[in-house]
């Protein structure tokens, strides 16, 4: 049975766009392992900028420095 961990940074993310990941992911274990959604478990962890680092410094310093997740379009 398929456990997916999904991290993010608590940064607003909605109940509406958690429950699109879990059904993406769901469906996407199924189409390409054939997988049982039934027997899918999908948890989503959500951390405080303070308590998630990249490139030597914590999310929060990098936010106030203006630098984002964003995709650019």
């Amino acid at each position: 049975m398929p456990y997916i961990k999904i991290e993010v940074t608590r940064e607003g993310v909605t109940r509406e766009q958690k429950q699109a990941l879990i059904k993406g992911v769901t469906d996407l274990m199924s189409e390409v392992l054939n997988k049982d959604p039934q027997l899918t478990f999908v948890v989503i962890q959500e951390y405080d900028l303070d308590d998630w680092g990249h490139a030597g410094e914590q999310v929060s310093v990098l936010r106030e420095k203006g630098i984002t997740a964003e995709r650019k379009r």
